[in-house]
This record gives structure tokens, sequence and C-alpha cells, in this order.
């Protein structure tokens, strides 16, 4: 989007270029990368990148002000989920945006928000591959809110490990070596010292939980939690404790907000980045032009079950005693403003946030971007396409 620098980009780049990244890339990790990278990063300007984390905070801060809505998303959370000790506004917050065009002018509208972590420690990891692999200059920068390298993981430290042994913290996924994600755990665990630990290879005794680090079965004092509920479910996967257990632990993300800050926030936000959005079930009448419509699940990730231009018949195949499991949201029209040899790609802006228990306003700290031509943006959507995928921003 800065026009000079993508220029520039685009006629220095070889695909000797590219191979060198990914190449790099995979040799830093220490394994191959499971998910595809585009061939380029994007440069954004500052300017926007402000209004999506000036946008983020306010969103936030009108769900935490709502009382209705405070009210409601507590009783969103399923009783056999509920953890005790719930901490009183998230520590991790992502919100997605996608880019449109209004009035002549970009702006960004709110794809998704979540409660949860995102790749925190791979995506600082990315965005050297890129500024080495393509001699980017060394001005530009990929963290926000003017932090550096060194201030972004001392922010990020306190978040995980809150002052203790990182023996005693883990890193909570299911079977983690199989997850598209197990690169940042791989960095998390490089530079915090904080092993990724399958849920189902813990143990319980008493209000402790505990995983063998060594061959020692060692106390857990803190969960960097990462489990995803819905994988849970569809997996069937069974664990060795109750969620509901008063554990002698701490969360580093709460679960519950895994449930409170989510898609099912969207129909509540009051906010000129948010496209028209109805939970399902409360819908009297199906659009004529759902083809204009966004069915989204409430508690999938990855794109999982999203249906982009639904159908009549599909609305209608969902049965009514379930759609209070969706939201039907007002489909936003991205708009291609990346300029690539394959042709204008659009992109989707992640806006990373870190809210320790002491600050008033939560940090925007780091971004993901995600390139794509397809319906969705998420890398499963843009198969067999070249200048698509995850990606780093960057900007002056």
């Amino acid at each position: 989007m800065i026009q000079p620098l993508r220029e520039d980009f685009n006629r220095r780049w070889t695909p000797a270029k590219y191979e060198a990244f990914s190449h790099s890339l995979d040799t830093a990790i220490g394994e191959h990368v499971a998910f595809r990278h585009s061939e380029t990063p994007c440069f954004f300007p500052r300017e926007l990148l402000q209004e999506m984390s000036r946008a983020g905070r306010e969103l936030v801060g009108q769900l935490l002000t709502d009382k209705l809505y405070l009210e409601a998303s507590s009783r969103e959370i399923p009783a056999h989920y509920r953890v005790p000790h719930e901490a009183g506004k998230p520590l991790f917050i992502q919100a997605d945006f996608g880019i449109v065009r209004e009035n002549g002018n970009y702006a960004p509208k709110l794809v998704e928000i979540q409660g949860f972590p995102s790749l925190y420690c791979y995506q600082t990891e990315m965005a050297r591959q890129y500024m080495r692999a393509y001699d980017l200059d060394p001005n530009l920068r990929h963290l926000l809110s003017d932090l550096d390298l060194g201030t972004y993981h001392h922010l990020l430290g306190e978040a995980i490990l809150n002052g203790h042994d990182p023996k005693q913290v883990i890193l909570l996924e299911i079977d983690p070596k199989q997850q598209k994600t197990n690169c940042d755990f791989i960095c998390t665990e490089r530079i915090y010292g904080v092993r990724a630990v399958c849920i189902t290879k813990l143990k319980k005794e008493g209000r402790k939980l505990l995983y063998q680090r060594d061959g020692v079965w060692t106390p857990i004092q803190r969960i960097y939690n990462r489990v995803i509920f819905d994988e849970l479910e569809r997996k069937k996967i069974e664990i060795p404790f109750a969620w509901t257990d008063d554990l002698d632990v701490e969360w580093a993300g709460h679960p519950n907000w895994f449930f409170r800050l989510s898609k099912f926030s969207i129909p509540w936000f009051k906010h000129p980045t948010v496209p028209k959005s109805s939970f399902f079930h409360e819908v009297t009448e199906l659009p004529e032009n759902p083809e204009n419509f966004v069915l989204k699940p409430l508690y999938s990730f990855a794109g999982f079950g999203v249906i982009v231009g639904p159908t009549h018949e599909q609305l209608d195949a969902i049965p009514r005693r379930e759609r209070n499991n969706y939201i039907l949201q007002e489909r936003v029209r991205f708009e291609p403003l990346i300029a690539t040899p394959h042709g204008p790609t659009m992109a989707e802006v992640r806006i990373m946030y870190i809210w320790l228990p002491q600050m008033d306003l939560p940090i925007a700290a780091n971004m993901i971007v995600r390139m794509g031509r397809g319906k969705q943006m998420g890398v499963d959507h843009n198969k067999n396409l070249e200048w698509v995928g995850a990606s780093a921003g960057f900007y002056l």
C-alpha cells in the first residue's frame, strides 16, 4: 500500500529470494513450517495501523462497560467449560480487520475478535526472515506501540510467565507437535523456556496439575492456554482433569475469555468498523440476497464451518435448535490493494494485544497479515495460488 515500497519490492523480487526466505525460515525454526507464506510482506501506512489498533481497544472497551453483555457472555460459557477464578479482563486479544474502500479512502472493517493468544513468538521471527531475505529498509518496523524487540519480549514474558520459573509454566495444547502452529510453540520455548505439553499428558494430584519434564513429574504453577475447545469437542478428547476443578494454577489467558470475547461479541458492537451482524436464531426472515452475507459458527477457528455467500438452501439446512450457535454477518468486500505479479491481492490484518492486569488499556503489540484472493483469507482457502498466505506487516 506504500506505493514506492511496493514497486521497489516487486521490481527486486526473484523466485530465488523467495526460496531463500522459505529455507531460512525453516532453518530458524528447526523444522518445516506447515503453512504457506506469501512471497511478499505488506507495507502499510502507519495511520491505518493506528486506526485499527484504536478500533480494537474501543471495541473491547464497549464490551467491558456493557453490563448486559457481560451477563449474556457469562451465560454463554458452557457449564462444563466454566473455569473458576476468572480474570476480570482478557490477557490476550486478537482483532482481525479486513481493508475496504470507503469514500475513496482505505478503512478497516472488523472480521472477528478473540480473547485468545495467537502467534506472538513466531511472528517476530517471520518478520525478521522477511527483512533479511529481501534486504528490506532497516527503518521499517513491524512491532506496534513504539515497542522494540526487547520491550516486546519483556511485555510478552510478563504475560506468559508472571514471574514464575519457566519449568513450572507450560503451553497447553492438543498434540502440539501435530499442530500447524508448532512453529510458535518452538519459538516460545526457545525464548521463554516454556514447553508445549499435550493436555492428555497431564496428571492431577489433589488441586495440583503436573507434567513430565525430562522424566520428572513437575508441578504446574501457570498455564499459557492454547487449547481450542471446538477441537476438543470435534475430536472427543478425554482429559485428566475437569475444567470446572478448583485447581492451584494461574491461567495465562483465562479460558473463559475464549467464549466471552469471540464471534458472540460481534452483534453487540456499535462501531463504524463493525459490519451489520445478527445472531442467526434472531433472524426472522432470511435475506433475499444471501450472497451478500457470511454465516459463521460462534466458536470455530481457522474458518472451519464458515460459509461465505450461503444459499437459501444452506441457511435452511441449519436446524432451528442450532441457530443460536451462528451469526449472520454482512459480507465485507475486501479491497484487493496489494499489487502482485499474479494480480491485486487482499489482506487481512490481525492486531495482537497484550493486557496485563496493572494496565488500564490493552497494548497493541504486534500484527499478523494474511493475504488471499479466495472467498476467505485463511491459508487453507487459497490453495494452489501464489503471492498469498501468511505474511508480515511493515510500516515506516
